[in-house]
């Protein structure tokens, strides 16, 4: 039976940037909600359940972010904040650990318009598509003043732009996208969302559980969509770029794992094809414990200043989706309590 919504908790909150929380007040309403509803220590838990929120952060999530998510809508990733948040009350007795990750950025990276240029030394405009041909062919180049700002020499990262444009087409991924400036390092865009923010830490003081929190995108050479590895793994002069594989052996020894966060067709799509690659390689009966929010994450869809739709990755990540769930993982809804669902055994 799922619980019912602290009183501290207010929708209004979830995804409000403004606000700072109240960590000793918090706390009390946490001890309290515990002595109330009889809560035990997560460590007790026969059944260990892992929540997953990927990218909840402003960036994403708030209307003003940098790359918000705001679907068809216009207020999806909002929607999808909240009803994780409240997943995350109602289900608090149960969730072993919460895991939040961080897409974290400077102003040069590979991904970024600092980084290239073209023969006018104009910069690239977001959503731009970067092909190894326009590479190759000096449309798109490196910038200086990035070679400048990382250390590192023009021809070399000339080269590696033209080994990363390659190695993505021949893996079949998304193209190198300019996206915009997002996830900055100690801006507010960067934080998570209020609500999620104080979720994790009323669930930590509530069950005696530690929030755990995964950077990821720190490397300026390489895109990190997914948190468990790199887009491309190692750079054009054979330097390895690694994968998280301690944060994989950790989600892969829950009983289950819930995945929710943003955005749908990017860094939630290709954290959980992450994570199937090294499940088939261990084990395939281990995707059954893999339990996917469809109602709190949403795809990009790509819009110009107009607001006109300039390309829509719903369909991309429907069809990843598909894939998942026919590899035994499911596909779930948060306003469902966890004992409800397939397979699970509380």
């Amino acid at each position: 039976m799922s619980l019912s919504l602290p009183v501290n908790y207010d929708p209004a909150n979830v995804v409000n940037d403004a606000r700072w929380i109240d960590y000793a007040a918090t706390q009390a309403a946490a001890i309290d909600w515990r002595r109330q509803h009889g809560l035990k220590a997560a460590a007790t838990d026969r059944t260990k359940i892992g929540v997953l929120g990927i990218d909840v952060q402003n960036t994403f999530c708030h209307p003003q972010g940098e790359l918000y998510v705001g679907g068809h809508s216009g207020t999806a990733a909002v929607d999808d904040s909240i009803r994780l948040v409240e997943f995350g009350y109602r289900n608090l007795d149960v969730i072993t650990t919460f895991h939040c990750t961080l897409d974290t950025h400077r102003a040069y990276a590979v991904f970024h318009p600092s980084f290239l240029v073209n023969d006018k030394g104009e910069h690239p405009g977001p959503f731009t598509m970067v092909t190894n041909k326009e590479v190759t062919e000096g449309v798109w180049q490196a910038s200086p003043f990035m070679t400048s700002a990382l250390g590192i020499n023009l021809m070399a990262a000339q080269k590696h732009l033209a080994h990363y444009t390659a190695e993505l087409e021949k893996a079949g991924r998304y193209a190198l996208t300019i996206w915009p400036y997002h996830g900055m390092l100690g801006d507010k865009g960067h934080n998570l969302v209020s609500g999620l923010a104080e979720l994790a830490f009323f669930h930590g003081i509530a069950r005696g559980a530690q929030p755990g929190f995964e950077v990821k995108g720190t490397h300026p050479l390489v895109e990190n969509y997914s948190v468990l590895g790199p887009e491309v793994t190692q750079l054009f002069n054979g330097t390895p770029v690694p994968r998280n594989t301690q944060f994989i052996k950790q989600l892969l020894e829950y009983d289950v794992l819930v995945i929710g966060g943003q955005a749908k067709s990017h860094c939630v799509a290709w954290t959980i094809d992450d994570l199937l690659r090294d499940i088939l390689s261990k084990d395939p009966e281990l995707a059954k414990k893999v339990y996917l929010l469809e109602d709190c994450t949403t795809s990009i869809v790509a819009k110009d200043p107009n607001g006109n739709t300039i390309y829509d990755y719903g369909p991309d990540a429907d069809a990843a989706f598909d894939k998942f769930k026919n590899a035994g993982m499911h596909v779930v809804k948060s306003t469902d309590p966890i004992a409800s669902w397939p397979n699970i055994q509380l």
